[in-house]
């Protein structure tokens, strides 16, 4: 008799497992996407987040520049001769007159000595003359009256009359001999003078570019002894480029530190720029000027310094960092400065047309808040309103967009004119674990809405 076996179980295809073993990892990376992703109602997890605090702004123009004194001379010889001594030295405090060199006065002494005693001799003359002509004057007038009584020929009065005549030239000559040589002698005391270098200011000796015992020559060119700078006021030379140069106006405020003290600020008043550029490595720089105190003398000259140009400026104002801001909006319609003129009946011209009068839409006129505004503190110039979008941490842990409007701003910081309050928190950056899933091709975080990154 024939015995039947019952047929055991047919194993799983091997499709089913394989089909099965991804639905579980869809499943896990699903779950684990949940996790990592927050769903659209609530972003606080994806986001780093900044308090709004008060603080000071500065939008700025940088640049480097050297310092010179404002006031300097150089000192140099107004006569040739050998340099006989220097008595002061680079650093020596000086006042105006103080003696500063010698020059041999040898050849300028000789001189003066000749031109007074050639003086004295003219002086003598003088004296010989006017006799000649006191003589000559009491001839004439002798001739004079014995000509009255017919006592004399004409012949005698008019040779007295010459010789009185003759008399008083030699003396007038004599006299102008006297004033050239007195001329002369003056001149030749000055460059006696000359060969005592004095200060002609009161300040500080620089530099010193002769050496004692040097032969100087004026008659080709002035040659520079020393230096001398008034150090109390120092004026900064700033090489401004091209592309910076229009945001800078005369009076603006501007402030500087020096390599050596980079926490020390120094502050003035932009003075002038030279209208004539510099041209340096095919780059035009303008030169901005400005003075700056130094009474205790801690500038000094040709130090660098990292110049900044206050363009605008905000005191005690509510900011938030620059990545925070996410895109500008428009305001709203009906608003100051509002969105541009739509179509007829109020709706959007459909595929980019124009209205239909042919006219093209206007832009708004912008807003400008007015400089001192309570609003904006101490605003160096007047800041241009903005609006921008920002993603701000509600009170009850979700996270919602707000615009508010933006006044000074710089590379790191906005002002917050309103829309935001102190001690809100806005995002300003992607959490750790959401930039790493963060891509640009990734749906899951567009659909998030979550911004790209900063």
């Amino acid at each position: 008799m024939a015995t039947f076996e019952k047929p055991s179980a047919r194993p799983w295809p091997r499709r089913a497992l394989i089909v099965l073993g991804a639905s579980a990892l869809a499943a896990c990376g699903l779950l684990a996407g949940s996790r990592l992703l927050p769903d659209d109602g609530d972003l606080a997890s994806a986001y780093q987040f900044t308090v709004v605090e008060r603080g000071d702004i500065e939008d700025v123009v940088t640049a480097t520049g050297t310092l010179q004194p404002r006031d300097y001379v150089d000192v140099g010889a107004q006569v040739s001769g050998q340099l006989q001594k220097i008595h002061v030295k680079v650093g020596s405090e000086v006042k105006a007159g103080d003696l500063l060199a010698e020059i041999d006065p040898t050849v300028y002494l000789s001189k003066v000595d000749a031109s007074r005693a050639q003086l004295r001799n003219q002086r003598a003359q003088l004296k010989e003359r006017e006799a000649q002509l006191a003589l000559a004057q009491i001839q004439y007038r002798r001739q004079k009256a014995l000509m009255a009584e017919d006592a004399t020929t004409v012949e005698s009065l008019q040779t007295t009359e010459a010789s009185l005549k003759s008399a008083q030239a030699s003396l007038e000559a004599l006299r102008a001999q006297i004033e050239q040589t007195e001329s002369s002698l003056r001149g030749d005391a000055a460059n006696l003078q000359y060969a005592r270098v004095l200060s002609p200011m009161d300040g500080t000796v620089v530099s010193i570019s002769a050496r004692q015992g040097q032969t100087l020559n004026t008659n080709q060119q002035a040659p520079t002894i020393l230096r001398i700078a008034d150090l109390t006021t120092m004026t900064v030379q700033t090489q401004v480029s091209e592309a910076d140069i229009s945001r800078l106006s005369s009076g603006m405020k501007v402030y500087f530190t020096t390599l050596g003290n980079q926490n020390k600020r120094w502050y003035g008043t932009l003075d002038q720029i030279e209208p004539t550029p510099t041209t340096t490595n095919n780059v035009v720089l303008y030169n901005a000027l400005f003075d700056v105190p130094n009474p205790d003398g801690r500038l000094m000259t040709n130090m660098t310094a990292q110049v900044f140009f206050i363009a605008a400026e905000a005191r005690d104002v509510l900011q938030i960092p620059m990545g925070a801001l996410q895109q500008a909006s428009r305001p709203p319609r009906g608003a100051a400065g509002g969105d541009r003129p739509r179509g007829t009946g109020g709706e959007r011209p459909r595929g980019g047309e124009r209205p239909r009068d042919g006219a093209r839409p206007q832009r708004p006129p912008r807003t400008d808040i007015a400089a001192g505004d309570a609003s904006t503190g101490d605003a160096a110039a007047t800041p241009r309103l903005r609006r921008a979008t920002v993603k701000v941490l509600e009170a009850n842990g979700k996270v919602g967009e707000r615009t508010v409007e933006i006044g000074v701003t710089n590379r790191i910081h906005a002002q917050v004119i309103s829309g935001l309050e102190e001690g809100e928190k806005v995002a300003s950056g992607l959490a750790s674990h959401a930039q790493q899933i963060a891509q640009p091709n990734n749906p899951n975080m567009r659909r998030a809405g979550m911004p790209p990154r900063l």
